[in-house]
């Protein structure tokens, strides 16, 4: 027998083994897993930590038309009541006449951010030239 000569009774076919080696096809998916978790975590941290401005108060409170909105919903402006439907028409006339185009509210804690987004945007649309959030100072111990 010659040194490329077969042993009797093999093909040629059964000398190649070709087998996919999904060792480093794995390792390749697990590092890419691991990227994928790592940037996911950063991406929601981030909207996590948010500064805040803390609330100063001003030398002087500015003139306007003021919005009141209590604990229970009910609407004011400039100390007389109105309904939802109402208020629109009643900043319009309130702006009117008023020096400062101004619009503050003054809003209970319990009052809900999309009421009081829809009260700005409404005294936006009728006319208001500016806005302000009446606070009050924080107790000091």
């Amino acid at each position: 027998m010659g040194a490329g000569a077969l042993p009797s009774g093999e093909d040629e076919s059964d000398g190649i083994v070709a087998e996919i080696n999904v060792t480093p096809l794995t390792d390749v998916f697990l590092v890419l897993l691991i990227i994928f978790m790592v940037t996911t975590t950063v991406i929601n941290d981030e909207s996590k930590n948010i500064d805040l401005p803390e609330g100063t108060e001003s030398e002087e409170a500015p003139d306007g038309v003021t919005v009141v909105v209590d604990d229970v919903g009910t609407l004011m402006v400039n100390d007389r009541r109105v309904s939802e439907d109402e208020l629109r028409a009643t900043l319009e006339g309130a702006l009117e006449i008023a020096e400062n185009k101004i619009v503050i509210l003054r809003g209970d804690k319990s009052v809900l951010l999309g009421q009081a987004v829809g009260i700005l945007d409404m005294a936006q649309q009728a006319g208001a030239k500016g806005i302000a959030l009446a606070t009050q100072s924080p107790e000091k111990p």
